[in-house]
């Protein structure tokens, strides 16, 4: 009986520890990003310094688009950091990763599957980045994306367009959430009525 109920106790710590732990986690962050960026001008009241910088990059973000002139600044100063050694890098590779996932250009739209495997039969759940590869001098050759489960990392592959199949009942969204979590979130896409179509 004592230790059924041992049991039963150590059950629920679990659950409660898998409820409570990314609230905590995330509640964490939060404050670690309010205070970081209230640190920046002393005595400013707790959350004023993430609103003022929201409302920064939003700004921004207006008058970088809907005026010439903002327009204007932005592309000379964009034409300025791609073109200065040392800073290039940095600033061509943070700008190609927002552009990908939040840029008007959304690299990142288009998920497949890939069969990386024939005997034993395996796929994994990617992303189209490129159509066509003629800088690799082979026919019908494409780029694909495989993002890594739990991390922001990942790696490209290039295989033959015939080894790939768009997934159409899963957004591209859902698509990453599934690979991200390793496969526990997201819908189950259908796998078996893409590998009998790509044979």
């Amino acid at each position: 009986m004592n230790g059924r109920f041992a049991k039963y106790v150590f059950r629920s710590f679990l659950r409660g520890l898998v409820i409570l732990g990314p609230i905590g986690v995330t509640a964490y962050a939060i404050s670690l990003i309010f205070n970081s960026l209230d640190s920046l001008i002393p005595g400013m009241p707790f959350g004023l310094g993430f609103l003022l910088v929201v409302f920064a990059i939003t700004f921004v973000g207006f008058i970088g688009t809907r005026f010439f002139f903002g327009r204007w600044l932005v592309e000379a100063l964009d034409y300025l950091l791609e073109h200065t050694p040392g800073i290039k890098f940095i600033y061509t590779s943070v700008k190609e990763i927002l552009d990908s996932f939040m840029g008007d250009k959304k690299k990142f739209s288009d998920p497949v599957w890939v069969r990386i495997n024939e005997s034993p039969e395996i796929w994994r759940i990617g992303f189209l980045t490129q159509k066509d590869m003629p800088e690799v001098g082979e026919k019908d050759m494409v780029a694909v994306y495989l993002p890594h489960s739990y991390a922001i990392s990942g790696w490209v592959i290039l295989v033959h367009a015939g080894h790939t199949k768009s997934i159409t009942n899963m957004t591209a969204a859902e698509a990453m959430k599934f690979a991200v979590s390793g496969g526990v979130t997201g819908g189950a896409p259908e796998l078996a009525t893409v590998a009998k179509d790509a044979d």
